[in-house]
């Protein structure tokens, strides 16, 4: 009987780790990120069509912050839940579920008749709005050589706010012309056709499939797509990234992560806090005060990715704790100011869209390069769980923005609003400045 030959063996940390950014490997990144194209567009619809269903409806804007809130806490279900079902079943399949649910709920959102059905259907689209973006990030980083990963993570997130830009253009030409309804439909179709599209062409992520040796067939394709030799039977393992963990869950709260986990959280709330208020409340702000709404939400979002993708090139660089914290800084500044302009026809519209758009570019650029600080704060085996659990957390600033977005315009208008924006920016700085593993220079992840 002969001995059978000896099994060759891979380590995937160098193939991943220090290869080239191939065009198959961006290519994988593209579709994450177009996911999340999807997800911002379909985030900020309902924010677009608040002044039109308040005309239909004869309702006040107050009268939607429930159904804002509502849709912010099924987001935070939406990305603790699936960013543990990533850990655990894959993040392709979580990232492709949650689209699934959030483009069936934006589709039967086109045939509601009041403002009760829209919130059950709000509610669970957020489920599926926020359990995307955690699994994408995620994907993201996996895929990428590391001393690109603070880049793919932040193209990928900053297509949430070139999703909304989208929503905004689209918006602008479907309401005045073929009225919400329309809005909505499109809204949910065409990321549901998307979503068939993922499934076909998108590959799961390395780090997640080698964790399962059944499926180190479907890695080693993917190894050869990328032009590597990969004997058939071949054994892999990852030097670098810690094992998959018993429970990703208790481990974000254990002494080696507690600190940076916490951190994370109260900078993720206070930073989506922010965010939101402009997604949900900017357009009918402007609106009432006589401007254009959907492009003031336009430029808010314009500003934002120019914003990021800086920022994201500055980390890479300098690392994260300066330039976040540098972001923190000007963003804080930049909304100050717009407190001091009045927000109506007489203002200079030149003066209006200036400061949004670097108030978009700050605001989105700090919350943004916060999901490629999370992927660099937790390994593998807890990574979506670690980034779905902060980006959960910080759902409750969006739920609070709800609420205080139209407190704040009822007490004080524009000035009100922004200062409590510039308030909530301080607060993520301060708590940025706490993360004890912040991405160092040139990005060497371990």
């Amino acid at each position: 009987m002969q001995d059978s030959a000896p099994k060759a063996s891979t380590d995937l940390a160098p193939v991943l780790d220090e290869g080239r950014w191939s065009g198959y490997l961006k290519f994988t990144v593209l579709l994450s990120s177009l996911a999340v194209v999807f997800d911002g567009a379909d985030l900020q619809l309902l924010s677009l069509a608040i002044p039109a269903l308040m005309k239909e409806w004869s309702l006040l804007r107050t009268d939607f912050a429930p159904l804002v809130a509502i849709g912010m806490v099924g987001m935070m279900i939406g990305g603790a839940g699936a960013g543990m079902a990533g850990d655990r079943f894959g993040r392709k399949s979580a990232l492709i579920l949650s689209m699934v649910v959030f483009a069936l709920s934006t589709l039967a959102m086109a045939w509601v008749h009041g403002i009760a059905t829209l919130k059950v259907l709000r509610f669970f689209a957020g489920i599926g709005l926020g359990g995307a973006i955690p699994n994408a990030a995620t994907l993201a980083s996996e895929y990428v050589p590391r001393r690109h990963r603070p880049f793919a993570v932040t193209l990928a997130i900053v297509c949430v706010p070139l999703g909304g830009m989208l929503a905004a253009l689209v918006a602008g030409w479907v309401l005045p012309a073929h009225g919400w309804r329309t809005l909505f439909f499109l809204g949910g179709a065409v990321p549901l056709g998307f979503a068939a599209v993922l499934l076909w062409l998108m590959p799961e992520s390395p780090r997640f499939l080698i964790q399962q040796p059944a499926r180190w067939p479907q890695l080693a394709l993917m190894l050869r797509r990328m032009g590597r030799e990969i004997p058939a039977g071949t054994v892999f393992f990852d030097s670098r990234e810690q094992a998959k963990l018993t429970s990703p869950l208790t481990a974000l709260f254990s002494p080696e992560f507690r600190r940076d986990t916490m951190a994370l959280w109260l900078a993720f709330v206070s930073a989506l806090l922010a965010v939101y208020l402009c997604f949900n409340w900017l357009p009918s702000l402007l609106s009432e005060a006589g401007l254009n709404g959907s492009n003031g939400l336009l430029a808010f979002n314009l500003g934002g990715v120019v914003g990021a993708i800086v920022g994201a090139l500055l980390i890479t660089r300098l690392g994260s704790r300066r330039v976040m914290l540098g972001l923190a800084f000007i963003a804080v500044v930049v909304t100050a100011v717009f407190a001091s302009f009045p927000i109506t026809k007489e203002t200079p519209p030149l003066s209006i869209w200036t400061l949004l758009i670097l108030s978009g570019a700050m605001i989105n650029a700090m919350q943004v390069t916060l999901y490629a600080l999370a992927v660099y704060v937790y390994p593998v085996g807890m990574r979506a769980t670690g980034v779905g659990s902060a980006a959960s957390f910080g759902r409750i600033g969006g739920v609070l923005s709800s609420y205080a977005g139209a407190w704040a315009i009822q007490a004080g208008g524009s000035a009100c609003f922004f200062v409590l924006i510039a308030i909530m920016l301080t607060v993520s700085g301060l708590a940025i400045a706490l993360v004890r593993r912040h991405v160092p220079v040139l990005a060497r992840i371990p």
